[in-house]
């Protein structure tokens, strides 16, 4: 631990300061959709491509 650590405990507006910080936001669904789609495309093209190896 730093020694500039301050422990929010020890001081009431410090504490208040660190209990009422938001927290973070997790990456929503809306964020992930690119992605699941690309990964649901490539899927498809390398399906695609081994019938293709497959059958030609």
């Amino acid at each position: 631990m730093p020694e500039n650590y301050t422990d929010p405990a020890g001081n009431t507006e410090a504490f208040r300061v660190f209990a009422n910080t938001p927290e973070p936001q997790a990456p929503t669904a809306a964020g992930r959709a690119p992605l699941l789609v690309g990964a649901a495309v490539a899927a498809v093209v390398l399906v695609v491509l081994a019938a293709w190896l497959a059958l030609g």
